[in-house]
């Protein structure tokens, strides 16, 4: 056996024992979450968890969905218990991903039917809020991976949001909704080519230009708000995109409320991720824009301009977070107040990571905080002794663990962040 056989196997051992470790670690948590869910969830519980599925103006009614609170409760620490076991004795590396997400999720519903026994709330208008407010988080962190998928690390996703929202009011206000739209997608476009010339052409360090902007970004526009608007304040009384709802889909129970019955905000921001996703895994130039990302060395002795790309690339980011920037104004309250965003470009980023650089899986992270916000509302009314606070941590927790590499290494594109300077 030469050496490079050697070398090989010895390599294929590693990974295969990295594997199975991540499947042990993967055990342990499914059954420390059995556990937790039986003690936390099951003891002294009692009544039935009642959840809406369709409102009083739902041309097709649904019955309500009952769980009894105690019975579900257990059965769902037994589901996790035999695929913690699973995944510990046998290793299941192949299921592993699977396997957490479906416990999760039990781990989820079991919080609801707990927090739900003896009361009712309408899981129709969570679903639907939890959809509206992942979009902001779900186009900030589109708008990363189309920066980081060609190596340029954007930080200023916040200040993109930030001018975007602002834009959108002051434009909206003037000239009516959709040009306050365009002006917004303009302006987020042009400091994506800020970030760029910054970075790419005089090769500035990439979090600390992406810093400048997010502070030229909050200064300027805090100081109009806080000087002009408030004397002017036609300048902000923008229209809202009220909700559009899609025939016959729009009338799905459950389903109809939450995709086919929004603004033109959430609809963009699902055709974008489709779009993306589509250009970056499946089209020529896609495949040219993440090589740049990888190795932009090799990509320039092919013939791919990689200068060019990543002024492309990382303009279009801008400009996907101004879109995402005016959801905040014109897709929500109809005026722009000081600081806004309240740091949604920097969970986009939490997001970008936590769904590995991919549209599809940030979105699904998106989805995730989006959840949790909107299920914050709902403890709130139901009155349930454990602190909003402390869901809203939930995601970022997750987030960590995906970084830190415990349940499978999140990795960023090869040069990510790294300048190229052309020989």
């Amino acid at each position: 056996m030469t050496a490079i056989d050697l070398g090989t196997t010895a390599a294929k051992r590693k990974i295969a024992t990295g594997k199975a470790r991540q499947a042990r670690i993967v055990g342990g948590v499914l059954l420390a979450l059995s556990v937790f869910v039986v003690l936390v969830f099951g003891v002294g519980i009692e009544g039935d968890a009642t959840f809406r599925l369709s409102r009083p103006t739902d041309p097709l009614p649904v019955p309500d969905l009952v769980l009894p609170a105690a019975p579900f409760t257990y059965f769902a620490a037994a589901i996790l218990a035999f695929l913690g076991a699973r995944q510990f004795m046998r290793g299941g590396v192949r299921w592993t991903a699977l396997s957490l997400g479906f416990g999760l999720a039990l781990v989820v519903m079991a919080f609801l039917v707990w927090a739900t026994a003896g009361k009712a709330f309408s899981l129709t208008g969570m679903l639907q809020a939890m959809m509206v407010r992942a979009v902001p988080i779900a186009l900030g962190g589109l708008a990363g991976v189309l920066c980081e998928r060609v190596a340029v690390i954007n930080i200023a996703i916040e200040g993109m949001l930030l001018a975007g929202a602002f834009t959108g009011a002051l434009m909206g206000s003037l000239i009516g909704g959709w040009g306050g739209l365009l002006s917004a997608v303009v302006v987020g476009g042009i400091f994506g080519f800020i970030l760029a010339t910054l970075v790419v052409t005089y090769r500035m360090d990439q979090i600390i230009a992406g810093v400048v902007i997010n502070l030229f970004v909050l200064g300027l526009t805090s100081y109009v708000s806080s000087q002009v608007f408030s004397e002017y304040r036609f300048l902000n009384n923008a229209s809202v995109f009220r909700a559009w709802k899609v025939p016959v889909l729009g009338d799905i129970p459950v389903i109809g409320p939450m995709l086919f019955q929004q603004n033109v905000f959430v609809y963009g921001a699902l055709v974008m991720v489709a779009v993306s996703t589509y250009y970056l895994f499946h089209t020529r130039h896609g495949l040219r824009a993440r090589a740049v990302g990888e190795h932009p060395r090799a990509a320039d002795t092919l013939g791919i301009n990689v200068y060019r790309t990543r002024y492309i690339h990382v303009t279009l980011g801008g400009m996907v977070a101004g879109f995402g920037g005016a959801w905040f104004t014109l897709g929500s309250v109809g005026r722009f107040d000081e600081n806004m965003t309240g740091g949604r470009g920097f969970i986009g980023l939490a997001a970008m990571i936590f769904g590995r650089w991919h549209p599809v899986g940030a979105l699904a992270a998106a989805l995730v905080f989006g959840f949790a916000d909107s299920l914050q509302q709902k403890l709130a009314l139901l009155g349930t002794p454990i602190p909003s606070e402390f869901l809203a941590m939930a995601p970022y927790i997750a987030t960590i663990v995906v970084v830190a590499g415990l349940i499978g290494k999140a990795r960023p594109p090869a040069a990510d962040g790294k300048a190229y300077v052309k020989e």
